[in-house]
């Protein structure tokens, strides 16, 4: 038993095929593909691709609820996490732990791709009513902020961004 508690089982086998998941766009050249939802897994996890088009960010951000674990599978990705920073190519791994302001970007000159994990399950539904919003037009920051404040998902503007952003050449999201 870990510290949360018993973790329920999962309940039924799903196959997920690839290019399988429904798809959305969350920022600018970051989307989103949906594999492994919280109810799939017992509440333990959910999982989720992200495609980075070149020059793609996601904004700094803090998780409260969950930590999220990558592994970037095609091209560079770059990550910060307070004053750690990193790029990686395809097989490697990062653990972004909760509470530490954190963003990810295409650190390359081709598209890259990342499985993300994120433990306990629950965030994927954030993704979800985000690509909702982006499937109706592009949301304001005023509702993304509220969007986050109900997921527990504060955004940031730390010291550090405008290098990142010139140092990898990125298009932050409007109204960054």
């Amino acid at each position: 038993m870990g510290e949360g508690g018993p973790v329920a089982a999962a309940t039924k086998v799903k196959v997920v095929q690839p290019g399988e998941g429904r798809q959305g766009q969350l920022a600018p050249g970051v989307g989103v593909v949906f594999k492994i939802d919280g109810a799939d897994a017992g509440g333990a996890l959910s999982i989720v691709e992200h495609p980075f088009e070149v020059g793609a960010l996601v904004p700094p951000h803090v998780h409260t609820l969950e930590d999220e674990f990558s592994i970037v599978v095609e091209g560079e990705i770059g990550f910060r996490s307070e004053d750690q920073e990193v790029v990686l190519g395809p097989g490697g791994y990062i653990v972004k732990p909760r509470g530490e302001v954190h963003a990810m970007w295409n650190a390359g000159r081709t598209p890259a791709r990342m499985i993300e994990v994120i433990s306990p399950a629950g965030f994927e539904e954030f993704f979800r009513e985000f690509v909702d919003m982006t499937d109706a037009g592009a949301p304001d920051m005023e509702q993304v902020a509220t969007l986050g404040e109900r997921y527990g998902l504060p955004f940031a503007q730390p010291d550090w961004l405008p290098d990142v952003i010139s140092r990898f050449n990125l298009t932050p999201p409007p109204g960054m």
